[in-house]
């Protein structure tokens, strides 16, 4: 038994052919995410203190469809949404936010602080308020690279998952900005985290689908579905919400292990490959032990991990062990 910490930039059809320019910035943000949190874990931090530190920073990136890079509704507005979650079932989750500069700090007051689990919209910025944290003016997330994300998503009549390509009309590329210039190519964040002492901890944080409708809710602050967390594993996926939702993705990875007895990586692996259609999901998991499996059924899937036994990974598309 030992620490163990992955991450995620959320999956998707992300090109072979993305230019360096739009590549590099991600991984180093990756790298940088999960150097502060193995020093985190080194230093004896909760693993539910490792998983909001990472977020929070992956949050801060606007390279990531989560917190200053969220994406836009179908009206040219921001609704980002959070969930954390510890091994001891303790979660709480926001959605609907429009000024919360960091969500998943929002959704751990309302796990801490309040008798419920999950408030959205006026009611999780009002509780914003009363809490103090950092707000801005919505117009601080509305940033020229998804305001453009959006024009493009509405020109092809669609609503845009992380990574999308462009379609093909006439041999010609009828959504530039999702082509092989890597412009669309953005995704959900999400940390699980374990230490030493098997204590585990799960965040995931979103901006949602490119041109979603306002007020769409999707598997990132749903319990069992884009987080999850119990004395087993902890779990946060990525991808297109409404498959992550009707597969329970990461709570079926928890009860294959629960229920079943199969490893973290064979749960994980059959909730992937069996229970998701192909280019749907991806998900980063921990276990008790301090096992560590960042499968996918996507092209690719921005990911990094690190254990304490020295192994650690930055990776995209799928390694050769894979």
């Amino acid at each position: 038994m030992g620490w163990a910490i992955a991450l995620h930039g959320g999956a998707g059809d992300i090109s072979l052919s993305m230019p360096p320019e739009r590549r590099l910035p991600r991984e180093a943000a990756l790298r940088h995410c999960l150097r502060i949190g193995v020093d985190a874990l080194q230093t004896q931090k909760h693993p539910l203190d490792v998983v909001e530190l990472v977020v929070r920073e992956l949050e801060n990136h606007p390279n990531f469809n989560a917190g200053k890079g969220s994406v836009l509704t179908t009206v040219g507005t921001v609704e980002m949404e959070a969930c954390i979650m510890d091994g001891k079932k303790n979660c709480g989750a926001v959605s609907g936010l429009t000024t919360v500069v960091n969500p998943v700090s929002l959704a751990r007051l309302v796990m801490e602080k309040t008798p419920h689990i999950y408030l959205a919209f006026e009611g999780a910025e009002y509780f914003a308020r009363e809490q103090g944290v950092e707000t801005v003016n919505s117009s601080h997330f509305v940033t020229p690279e998804n305001v453009e994300r959006l024009k493009q998503a509405k020109e092809a009549n669609r609503v845009q998952i992380d990574y999308t390509q462009p379609i093909q009309k006439d041999g010609k590329t009828e959504n530039p900005i999702a082509d092989g210039d890597g412009d669309s190519q953005i995704g959900t964040v999400g940390c699980v985290a374990v230490d030493g002492n098997g204590n585990l901890a799960a965040a995931t944080s979103t901006g949602g689908l490119v041109n979603k409708m306002v007020g769409r809710i999707g598997d990132t602050p749903i319990i069992g579905a884009g987080t999850y967390a119990n004395s087993l594993c902890a779990v946060s996926a990525t991808g297109k919400g409404e498959s992550i939702i009707r597969g329970t993705v990461a709570r079926d990875v928890a009860a294959l292990m629960e229920f079943k007895g199969l490893s973290l990586r064979e749960a994980a692996a059959y909730v992937v490959e069996e229970c998701v259609p192909k280019g749907k999901v991806g998900l980063v998991a921990v276990s008790a032990s301090g096992e560590v499996t960042m499968p996918f059924n996507t092209t690719g899937m921005f990911r990094a991990c690190a254990t304490e036994d020295g192994y650690s990974e930055i990776a995209i598309w799928p390694s050769v062990q894979e």
